[in-house]
């Protein structure tokens, strides 16, 4: 019984063509066919592996020589595609979505409302200062508090993913990357949404309840950022512009991706689409999990582009929020 013994030998590329492989077992290379039969993928190289990147689908077709790579590792792309997963999947709908919207829930509703209800707003409006300075102040206050929470919370899963994450060294620098753009994402969010329920909050003394079906919007928007990353509603949220530096950091730390995704699908061979009667089976190890977490750019720019125009989207909302906010608590009559 033969195990691993032919494990992917892929030189990860952006180009819309690679041929790459290479037959560590020699089933292929050592084998009496001739050569024009060994070059079953019919790309003129004998026993490689011609992978092609589809325009129109946006997906890696793999096409290769028969006997090229057929018997994966799949204890070290499991690993791999498993980790990759969770750094993703904790960066989008742990700090993302659930404390970058449950946080401002809670702390940000009431931050102006707790004192118009309490009658200390009395003594703060008393003082010649406008009610957008003290409404930016008390957000300012409020970040003071949310953002060193994110830092350190942030800061302590990659430490603990670096240290644990699979690889031959001792810890994982290049995930620091992704892990930073898991922090802006939710500092920026957690802005966002802070604005957005305080807002709430001066607008109506149960705020909350207005707050509570936009945290159910955003959780849809959420799922569908992992699935449809290009529609148009996410433009309509905080998270899908915010998911998208995520991605975005994601695609500068791994740009092998999407390929990496195609292989653990291709599974060696056995979801080939080079014969016509190939039939479907398991992938990977990991390949499921790691197509759900991870999606493309929606906004159809590369990494960088997409990162800019994903910030200055979340602090113009934020700018906005602050802005309606401040003109109703201006016009709003302290009890």
């Amino acid at each position: 019984m033969y195990i691993n013994e032919d494990d992917y030998d892929w030189d990860y590329s952006d180009a819309s063509r690679v041929s790459t492989g290479y037959d560590d077992d020699g089933d292929c290379l050592e084998s009496q066919l001739l050569e024009s039969q060994k070059d079953t993928n019919g790309d003129g190289i004998p026993c490689n592996i011609r992978i092609v990147f589809n325009t129109l689908t946006g997906e890696y077709q793999i096409f290769a020589d028969s006997g090229v790579d057929e018997d994966p590792d799949e204890d070290r792309y499991g690993k791999e595609a498993q980790h990759r997963a969770f750094v993703l999947a904790i960066g989008k709908l742990g700090f993302v979505f659930l404390l970058s919207i449950f946080i401002p829930l809670f702390l940000a509703t009431g931050l102006i409302r707790d004192e118009m209800t309490s009658g200390t707003m009395h003594y703060m409006t008393a003082k010649p200062i406008a009610r957008g300075e003290i409404f930016l102040y008390r957000m300012l206050g409020y970040l003071g508090i949310v953002w060193p929470y994110m830092l350190v919370m942030c800061l302590l899963m990659a430490i603990i993913s670096g240290l644990l994450g699979p690889g031959d060294q001792f810890f994982r620098f290049a995930d620091l990357g992704v892990w930073f753009s898991v922090l802006i994402a939710a500092l920026l969010a957690t802005l966002v949404y802070g604005m957005l329920f305080s807002f709430l909050g001066v607008l109506w003394k149960y705020g909350i309840i207005l707050a509570l079906p936009i945290a159910a919007w955003e959780l849809g928007m959420a799922l569908l950022s992992m699935s449809v990353p290009e529609s148009t509603f996410l433009r309509m949220s905080v998270v899908g512009w915010s998911m998208s530096i995520i991605d975005s950091g994601a695609l500068l730390v791994w740009p092998d991706m999407d390929m990496f995704t195609a292989a653990g699908s291709w599974a060696g061979g056995s979801n080939d689409g080079n014969s016509f009667f190939s039939f479907e089976t398991e992938a990977l190890p990991g390949h499921g999990a790691l197509e759900w977490a991870q999606s493309d750019l929606g906004l159809g720019m590369g990494p960088y582009p997409t990162i800019i125009v994903s910030m200055l989207v979340l602090v113009a909302q934020a700018a906005f929020f602050w802005f309606i906010g401040q003109l109703v608590f201006k016009s709003k009559e302290i009890e």
